[in-house]
């Protein structure tokens, strides 16, 4: 069985099993595009990623996932339901209890509460273009009207809450990032032109720290992403 798909909580999951597993497990919290259906996942469909997916799987990692209510940016909602799906995969898999997590652009936002809630259970962390900042991301998106309201409507829907109120707390929220729970964190960018990794300037400060010292890939390189990731990952299995 190459994966399975089930539902939890209305949304879809799916675990990719490898032919030879080593026991551990990472969880893939993807980006804007990301998605989890029936029979597929975006990781399956586009190509870069799936080729990711096939070298993470050829060294024997157990690669599991979630819908997590579509465009989420780092609701409550979507945290608890990333928490649910490892208690069940843990129920249901052999795997060891303390997982890696690979996540993409807004993806961080959920890793990174994640990294506070579950700290014990997570092995090491990589970040790819992530969005560290709701409220920097939003500040960004101002300057084009259309895609500024599209994100409203996100964001509305994604945290139940009314849109003034809401654009009104983020704005106020301190541009407080905190990555240090004890946990190896690496982040990744690919950089083709997107402006996910200038952020805010606290973020800078982070990126600039030798403590994340982070890995610049131009497009060309992408095929090298399966293979630096599986190397941070292996470099923090020494200690099951």
């Amino acid at each position: 069985m190459e994966n399975r798909n089930f539902q939890m909580d209305t949304q879809w999951n799916i675990v990719y099993y490898p032919e030879k597993p080593t026991g551990f497990g990472i969880l893939i919290i993807g980006d804007e595009r990301h998605f989890v259906d029936e029979s597929k996942s975006f990781w399956t469909q586009n190509e870069g990623k799936c080729t990711v997916l096939d070298q993470l799987k050829e060294k024997g990692y157990t690669i599991f996932s979630s819908n997590l209510f579509g465009r989420n940016w780092g609701s409550e909602n979507a945290v608890e339901l990333a928490g649910r799906l490892y208690q069940y995969i843990m129920r249901s898999e052999i795997l060891n209890r303390k997982i890696h997590i690979l996540a993409e652009g807004m993806g961080a936002l959920v890793a990174i509460k994640l990294m506070e809630k579950m700290k014990e259970s997570i092995r090491s962390v990589i970040l790819l273009n992530p969005i560290l900042s709701l409220k920097y991301h939003l500040e960004q998106e101002k300057e084009h009207k259309f895609f500024y309201k599209k994100l409203l409507r996100e964001l509305t829907c994604a945290y139940q809450e009314d849109q003034k109120v809401l654009e009104s707390t983020i704005f106020n929220l301190e541009d407080n990032i905190n990555l240090d729970f004890g946990i190896p964190v690496k982040i990744i960018h690919v950089l083709a032109g997107g402006k996910s990794y200038n952020q805010s300037k606290q973020y800078q400060q982070i990126l600039d720290s030798s403590k994340f010292n982070p890995t610049y890939i131009l497009p060309e390189k992408k095929p090298q992403l399966g293979k630096i990731c599986i190397n941070f990952f292996t470099h923090h299995e020494s200690i099951l």
